[in-house]
C-alpha cells in the first residue's frame, strides 16, 4: 500500500483549504495575505458551478467574481466545513458532499454542497475542482 493520501483525503482537504483562502481573500484585514493564483491553480478546465439560486456559472465567471470580491468583508465573516464524506468514486475522479455554513454580517447561512474532484499534480493538495453544485439549505433557529 501507498503511502499516498486517499483521494478523499486529498479533496477534504482541498475543500477545507480552499474555503480558508476564501476567508483571507474576503475579509479585508487578511486579503494580503492571501494568495489568489492559489484559487485559480484548482479550478480546473471546464469548471462549472450551480449556485444556491440555481444559477450556471462558467470558470471564468466564478474566477471573476471572486477576484473582484476581494476584501469586501469585515472581520466577523468566517466559513466553516461540515458534514464532509464521500460520494462516488472511479479512477481519478470523486463526488464530495459537504456543507458550508457562514456568518457574514451577523446572518447564518448554510448551504449543501457537492463537489467533483478530478486528480492533478499541480494542484496544492492533488486535486482540482471540476464541478460545483450548491443548495441553501434552511437556517437553524438560534
Amino acid at each position: 500500500m501507498s503511502g499516498e493520501p486517499s483521494l478523499f483525503s486529498r479533496a477534504s482537504a482541498e475543500v477545507v483549504d480552499l474555503h480558508r483562502f476564501f476567508v483571507d481573500w474576503f475579509v479585508a484585514a487578511r486579503a494580503g495575505k492571501a494568495d489568489f493564483s492559489r484559487f485559480e491553480r484548482v479550478m480546473g478546465d471546464g469548471f462549472a458551478m450551480v449556485a444556491p439560486d440555481g444559477q450556471v456559472l462558467d470558470r471564468a465567471s466564478v474566477v471573476d467574481h471572486v477576484r473582484t470580491s476581494r476584501a469586501t468583508c469585515d472581520d466577523g465573516f468566517a466559513i466553516s466545513i461540515e458534514d464532509i464524506r464521500p460520494g462516488w468514486q472511479g479512477g481519478d475522479t470523486i463526488v464530495v458532499f459537504y456543507v458550508e455554513a457562514q456568518l457574514r454580517g451577523g446572518k447564518h447561512s448554510r448551504r449543501q454542497s457537492s463537489a467533483v474532484f478530478t486528480t492533478s499534480s499541480s494542484a496544492p493538495n492533488g486535486v482540482e475542482w471540476r464541478h460545483l453544485h450548491e443548495t441553501w439549505l434552511q437556517v437553524p433557529e438560534r
